[in-house]
């Protein structure tokens, strides 16, 4: 059996080692079976890695480690790894996957499906009113708001979902101990403890410019589509929309006059494509068939064995339809079991023997057809 302790230190060297990117190191997953296993085999192959590389792997620098696994051993701090059960499998289908996130709260929430709420750091007034609109509406129908806590657009969205009593997701493009712009220092409380903070980066890693267009696939990649409220023409939110558009996901523009130099970058994503939209109505509309799908994918995924079967339970749940939940006897256990009281994810793990990433997908599935409220405090209660 796995050390859990050598395995976090086995990871957190190879997430360290310099040159080894995020694809690099999935395919040495897939080659050698585990971290451990492949930290094995780069000690044996120096020539698979650069000079600095080589250098890490030989002697990696031992405080850095011990202040990584500090963190690991904070409260609700967790390294999501890509051979987790519970990794998001919306991120498999991206291009340079992440192969692990820091996450700071509540893991569970990236199973939901999210929709992304971006927009420019310098949004006027009306731009943020509209900003808050769509994550309340958003949040309380049914969709986890992702954005990047970034100043502007992405911490009213934030603000809003948390005010309307939902959770929210924040991807960061610094170490998940490290608050970027600073002003947010309270905004990363509320979020931490009433949703999740993301990272693909190691504790203590500063904001770097290049970090940002990374970070941005991955909320893009998370989401189901991407809603974008104010941009101009050389905007990181045209990059997310840019990405979820590649990504094959639903990017959705609100127009704006046409003398607000801010509306000029929604206005060209809606001559490129996208769907203009002007109530939250719309976006969940539009996003409902796919949160279905995910919910589907997801519990093929668990039924499959893991992560390894994404892909291909994924394209087989297409290929013979969709899934009727009330042919399957867990959710009419699950039902059962929860009665018409409130229930917490943990309570109902303990009372079903249920995984979480399991039941999370078969919860999803009942909220969608209405059979179930997903209420504050990430709480459950049937309905009919």
């Amino acid at each position: 059996m796995t050390d859990p302790l050598n395995d976090d230190r086995d990871w957190l060297i190879l997430l360290r080692t310099p040159g080894l990117t995020a694809r690099r190191l999935r395919e040495g997953l897939v080659a050698r079976g585990n971290a451990a296993s492949l930290l094995r085999w780069l000690a044996r192959h120096p020539e698979a890695l650069d000079a600095e590389g080589r250098a890490w792997i030989e002697q990696p620098d031992e405080p850095t480690l011990a202040g990584d696994l500090a963190w690991l051993a904070g409260d609700r701090h967790r390294l999501l790894r890509c051979t987790d059960e519970d990794f998001p499998p919306q991120l498999e289908a991206i291009a340079d996957a992440p192969a692990a996130l820091f996450v700071k709260g509540d893991a569970a929430l990236l199973l939901r499906p999210q929709v992304a709420i971006v927009g420019a750091r310098q949004a006027r007034e009306p731009g943020l009113a509209n900003a808050r609109r769509f994550a309340a509406e958003l949040a309380t129908g049914g969709l986890l708001v992702t954005s990047g806590m970034a100043d502007g657009v992405d911490g009213a969205a934030h603000e809003a979902a948390l005010d309307a009593g939902e959770p929210t997701i924040a991807v960061i493009g610094t170490g998940p101990d490290r608050v970027y712009p600073r002003k947010h220092h309270a905004l990363a409380q509320r979020i931490a403890a009433h949703g999740a903070i993301v990272s693909e980066y190691p504790p203590g890693i500063k904001a770097r410019a290049h970090h940002f267009p990374q970070r941005n696939r991955i909320i893009a990649g998370l989401s189901l589509g991407v809603v974008v409220v104010e941009a101009g023409q050389r905007s990181g939110s045209l990059i997310t929309a840019r990405l979820a558009g590649e990504q094959g996901r639903d990017v959705f523009a609100l127009p704006g006059s046409i003398h607000n130099p801010l509306a000029e970058g929604c206005h060209s994503l809606i001559e490129d494509g996208a769907r203009l939209v002007q109530r939250p109505g719309d976006v969940l509309a539009a996003l409902a068939p796919a949160a279905m799908e995910l919910g589907a994918e997801l519990r093929a995924r668990l039924e499959g064995g893991g992560p390894a079967s994404t892909a291909t339970a994924g394209a087989s749940r297409r290929k013979t339809g969709s899934f009727d939940w009330r042919q399957d006897e867990e959710y009419r256990r699950l039902l059962d079991v929860m009665g018409y009281d409130p229930a917490s994810l943990d309570a109902l793990v303990g009372t079903t023997g249920l995984s979480p990433g399991a039941l999370s997908s078969m919860l999803l599935i009942l909220e969608l057809e209405g059979e179930i409220a997903v209420l504050p405090g990430n709480r459950f209660q049937r309905v009919v």
